[in-house]
């Protein structure tokens, strides 16, 4: 994964973001992150990311400031990594990968994978960023996500394999 640096090699906004987060990994540690994990077994659990990929991920998210890395066990040594302000406001575009792979990623007859309710009037506001309910524009903090059976399953079965291992 590409560092930013202080001498762009384009002014292109697309390329840049994508320098900071254009691969795979990135972007499934992120939808961690906004999941609630904060750990990196649980990251790795659910990511199925190599420890070594995993570190390399999170130490460059830490440096470009996507992310924060606080100490939760002083022997041994361990951190807890949080969302920076950059990194929530990242969250618009996952939110958006997860409408379309809803659309055009899934076959007929699945599930949605997270539906998110607008916890101010208790309505699914399907896969748009405005509630259809009472028109308001939503963003992370107003939703309450209710993963699907299935999802929630697969995410158990990924926790159990990893403690099989």
């Amino acid at each position: 994964m590409a560092q930013h640096s202080s001498a762009p090699y384009t002014v292109c906004p697309v390329a840049r973001s994508l320098d900071l987060v254009g691969d795979r990994w990135t972007v499934l540690i992120l939808r961690e992150l906004y999941m609630g994990a904060t750990r990196f077994e649980e990251i790795q659990i659910q990511t199925e990311a190599t420890p070594q990929m995993l570190a390399t991920r999170l130490k460059s998210l830490e440096a470009n400031g996507l992310i924060e890395r606080h100490r939760y066990n002083e022997r041994p040594l361990r951190f807890e990594y949080r969302l920076s302000e950059k990194g929530r406001a990242f969250y618009p575009v996952v939110y958006a990968m997860r409408a379309w792979g809803e659309t055009w990623c899934k076959d007929d007859g699945e599930e949605v994978a997270v539906r998110f309710v607008h916890r101010e009037c208790g309505h699914d506001v399907g896969l748009g960023s405005v509630c259809p309910n009472c028109g308001v524009p939503v963003e992370h903090n107003d939703l309450d996500a209710l993963v699907s059976d299935k999802f929630a399953a697969e995410r158990v079965e990924r926790r159990a394999a990893f403690k099989r291992k």
